[in-house]
C-alpha cells in the first residue's frame, strides 16, 4: 500500500517521571490508540542530563523565545514584570525542565501519521494543565498551574512532551532514538481503511 506523504510524519512523546510515579502510562497510551495514532517504538529510561539539556536548546535565541512566552503569562496573571529579564528567565525555566525530566524514569514514544504532530497535542491540551479542555490529558489528570510552579520554583507538572513541529520532532527523535529502534514497516488496521484508496472500492 502506498501511504500519502504526509503520512510520513512522526513525532517524539515523552511521558514524564510523574506519570511513571502515578502509574498512568497505561491509560495514556490507550487515549492514542483509542484515536488510532500508530506508534513505532516505545521504551523506558533514565534520562540523563546531557540528554535532556540536548533536547532542551542551551542557545540564546531559544532561551529568549522560551523567556519572552513565559513573560506574555506572567503578564496576562497580572504579575509584576518591571524588573523581567527574558534570557534569565529562559535559562531558569531550561534548568527547571532539566531537573524535572531526571527526577525520575521517564516514557519515550515515537508516533506515526497523517498530521500526528497537531493531533497528539491536542490530545495532550494546554502547556498549563488547569487551563486545558476538558477530555484533554492535562487537564483530566493535572491540577496545576503556571503560578504554583513559579511559587514553588520548579517546573509545571505537563506530564508528557510532545514535538511541536516537523523540523523539531526529527531533531529531538534524533536524540531519544536510533533509526534501528523504530518500526514502521507493518500496517495498523487504521492505516488500511484511512490510506488505501482500493479499501471502500471492494465488493458488497
Amino acid at each position: 500500500m502506498k501511504k500519502p506523504k504526509m503520512a510520513q510524519e512522526r513525532t517524539l512523546v515523552l511521558l514524564k517521571p510523574d506519570v511513571l510515579q502515578r502509574q498512568l502510562v497505561g491509560e495514556i497510551l490507550t487515549r492514542f490508540e483509542r484515536k488510532g495514532i500508530k506508534m513505532t517504538a516505545i521504551k523506558m529510561l533514565n534520562a540523563t542530563k546531557e540528554q535532556v539539556g540536548e533536547h532542551y536548546i542551551d542557545e540564546e535565541g531559544y532561551l529568549i523565545e522560551t523567556g519572552e512566552k513565559a513573560k506574555k503569562g506572567a503578564i496576562a496573571r497580572g504579575e509584576d514584570i518591571s524588573n523581567w529579564n527574558s534570557l534569565e528567565q529562559g535559562k531558569k525555566i531550561r534548568q527547571r525542565n532539566i531537573n524535572y525530566l531526571t527526577c525520575g524514569p521517564i516514557v519515550a514514544i515515537v508516533f506515526e501519521g497523517f498530521g500526528v504532530i497537531t493531533q497528539v497535542r491536542k490530545i495532550l491540551g494546554s502547556a498549563s494543565p488547569a487551563d486545558g479542555d476538558i477530555g484533554t490529558i492535562r487537564d483530566d489528570y493535572s491540577l496545576d498551574t503556571y503560578a504554583l510552579a513559579d511559587f514553588l520554583d520548579r517546573s509545571t507538572m505537563t506530564m508528557l512532551h510532545a514535538s511541536d513541529s516537523v523540523e523539531n520532532a526529527e531533531r529531538e527523535l534524533k536524540i531519544w532514538f536510533k533509526e534501528s529502534e523504530i518500526c514502521n514497516d507493518y500496517e495498523t488496521g487504521v492505516e488500511k481503511i484511512f490510506y488505501d484508496a482500493e479499501w471502500t472500492k471492494g465488493s458488497r
